[in-house]
């Protein structure tokens, strides 16, 4: 069919219509029925078959080793005896157990929420200043997100060094906390951990902050100008309007943070000088204390199927809130 159009002089021509010659050359879909339901699983098939191959066999081998005794003559003989439970068993009556995996907990929440809080402070700050200031806080961030992990341990070792630390000198000089020479951070367990979660923090905060800001440039101005004419302050403009907005968001960094603050082990290994007492054992230092600092493989194994499955206990948390988000949003 084609379309009239009036001309000024009263004539009116007709101008063909191009839905026939454009129906013509949209192709037909290849694939039909069964084989066309079947193209999605094809198409993710080779990166499941690669994660498989790097994350599920070796986990596998993990929950494998862990269900049997294997110390260092098993593992010269590449054969380790089957106890079933009983490695899982010594977990459960080990006191040292259960004190790490509750300081593991704490430790975890501490960092997650430090690191939630200064990470929605810098990327409000980001959406507030101008472009050069902007472009300056993001390179630093970039920086500090590209150092390499024991080279930033270092540094930070160096600084809180109790003797010629610049964290003491400092501290000393302001005179206001007394005097910090020669003051060792790890004598107390508490002043140790703070040391750990400002260094854990201080690395997890750019890749929150960057993924933060980026979802504030996406809340609508017209939306956050609304809630401002109704009467809002900035306060209740966050929690009323933004916080909501980006609560998949949030669900997703506080899923990743937690997944990787309960798996620290770098900052309290080199921190502590690659000797740390069991003052500061987190989860992944004592599997990694028992697999290798006592040759006890099995129970290693053991210490850190329960730290896989802890963690898959919260990321299906999460990952269900965040599924629940999105059906509300749709």
């Amino acid at each position: 069919m084609g379309t009239a159009i009036r001309t000024e002089a009263g004539a009116a021509t007709v101008t063909p219509s191009l839905e026939p010659a454009l129906a013509r050359r949209l192709p037909a879909p290849r694939w039909k029925g069964p084989r066309r339901r079947l193209l999605p699983y094809t198409l993710i098939a080779p990166a499941a078959i690669v994660i498989f191959g790097v994350l599920a066999f070796p986990l596998a081998i993990l929950a494998w080793i862990s269900f049997q005794h294997y110390g260092l003559k098993e593992l010269i003989a590449h054969q380790g005896r089957w106890v079933g439970l009983s490695n899982y068993w010594a977990l459960k009556d080990d006191p040292l157990f259960l004190h790490v995996v509750g300081a593991s907990i704490l430790f975890t929440l501490a960092n997650v929420a430090l690191t939630l809080l200064f990470s929605t402070l810098i990327a409000l700050l980001l959406t507030k200043v101008s472009r050069p200031v902007r472009v300056l806080l993001g390179s630093g961030l970039i920086f500090i997100w590209a150092t390499p992990v024991i080279v930033a341990i270092d540094i930070w070792q160096w600084m809180f060094d109790f003797e010629f630390g610049v964290i003491n000198y400092l501290l000393t000089q302001v005179h206001v906390f007394g005097s910090f020479v020669h003051h060792n951070w790890f004598e107390n367990t508490i002043q140790g951990f703070a040391v750990i979660t400002v260094v854990v923090v201080w690395g997890a905060i750019p890749f929150v902050t960057i993924t933060l800001y980026a979802a504030l440039t996406q809340v609508p101005d017209e939306v956050l100008e609304a809630a401002r004419v109704d009467g809002a302050n900035p306060w209740q403009v966050f929690w009323g309007v933004t916080a909501p907005i980006l609560k998949p968001i949030f669900l997703i960094v506080t899923s990743l943070s937690t997944i990787w603050d309960f798996q620290v082990f770098n900052q309290v290994y080199v921190l502590l000088n690659e000797r740390p007492s069991s003052n500061f054992f987190t989860i992944a230092v004592y599997s990694y204390r028992e697999s290798f600092g006592v040759t006890q493989y099995g129970l290693g194994a053991a210490i850190a199927v329960v730290m896989v499955l802890v963690l898959v206990v919260v990321t299906f948390f999460y990952v269900r809130q965040t599924l629940q988000t999105a059906e509300l949003a749709s």
